[in-house]
């Protein structure tokens, strides 16, 4: 099983000083460098503090640019927020400045409150059109002059500058849905998931329509990686701390999925978390079983769990709201005492 890192520049209030938040990200990755994580993954998100990643392509550039061989991922770019030649051009200079490590991730989106601001009158669900339409073009643009008239893009002839220094630029696609998994197969593209904070039953699921997928294409060469929320403990003190962090990080994030609470200056109210759909989700007992946490050995045998079930990648997903220090000391113990466990 190989390991990615996904992380966020995040602020829970406005006590935080960005400049820690932007040294503390740093940090994160080059150690991930350093242990031989495969990929760093920034996502794109805009007007919300607790995820602070208004262009993904700069944080990948400058990740890249602080980085010996850890690989740059987008993960994801909203098709539907961006024009295609600007996607593809972006892209491919992020592949030109760090050496040919570029991953590009295309997605749907996840917040409806984001698309109301972004893209007034798009209903999330159906943001995958976009998704299914951009793809392709993207890697089109990357070989030449290209004359489009789609649905919701058209444009004469033009290509990306610059092009990739990849031949073979690997895309990523984050898929739920079976229509999702079946675009990612037929379009030789791996694939990523996130469970949020479901049990076990949500990973096997996506197992599952991956593989009726691969049937229905008759084949698939690709990365199926799986992400999860990720803190590794060896104290009480700590243990207590990620979960504090963890149910206030969902009780946030429950304010932009269902649109139950404000948002202030890009800071969400926290909603109360019984509130919230599937309330079950969000008992300390439950999230430390479904979420990749605990102490060293509780994460392994959750690691090998998936690794059974054929997930090629795991995640680690550190942005949570959980105070650095902490970060660093699950990063320390995962590096350190998880990880040699897989070589």
């Amino acid at each position: 099983m190989k390991f990615h890192l996904a992380i966020n520049l995040e602020r829970m209030d406005d006590a935080t000083d960005i400049r820690a938040v932007r040294d503390h990200t740093l940090k994160m990755v080059q150690q991930a460098d350093a242990a031989g994580f495969e990929i760093a993954w920034a996502a794109e998100h805009h007007a919300l503090e607790m995820t602070i990643a208004p262009n993904p392509f700069q944080l990948m550039t400058w990740w890249a640019d602080h980085t010996d061989t850890i690989r740059v991922g987008c993960g994801v770019a909203n098709a539907a927020y961006w024009h295609p030649i600007n996607l593809a051009g972006e892209a491919a200079m992020v592949d030109v400045l760090s050496g040919g490590r570029l991953e590009l991730g295309l997605g749907s989106g996840a917040y409806q409150r984001e698309f109301d601001r972004m893209k007034p009158g798009l209903d999330q669900r159906d943001s995958y059109k976009y998704m299914q339409e951009m793809l392709p073009l993207v890697r089109e643009l990357w070989q030449g002059d290209v004359t489009h008239n789609g649905t919701h893009w058209q444009f004469p002839a033009a290509t990306s500058c610059p092009k990739p220094l990849q031949d073979k630029v690997p895309m990523w696609v984050a898929a739920r849905s079976p229509i999702t998994f079946d675009y990612a197969v037929e379009n030789d593209c791996n694939i990523m998931c996130w469970p949020l904070a479901m049990p076990m039953d949500e990973a096997v699921k996506y197992r599952a329509q991956l593989d009726e997928s691969i049937a229905k294409a008759g084949g698939w060469n690709g990365t199926f990686a799986l992400m999860r929320h990720t803190a590794v403990y060896d104290n009480d003190t700590d243990r207590a701390t990620t979960i504090d962090a963890i149910r206030g990080a969902l009780g946030r994030f429950g304010n932009v999925m269902i649109k139950k609470g404000e948002v202030v200056n890009g800071f969400p109210e926290q909603v109360a978390l019984a509130d919230l759909d599937g309330n079950a989700r969000v008992d300390p007992s439950m999230l430390e079983e479904n979420l990749m946490f605990g102490s060293p050995a509780q994460v392994i045998e959750k690691l090998k769990a998936y690794e059974a079930l054929g997930v090629d990648a795991f995640i680690y997903y550190a942005s949570m709201g959980l105070d650095m220090d902490v970060q660093q000391r699950s990063m320390d113990l995962f590096i350190n005492e998880v990880m040699p466990e897989f070589t």
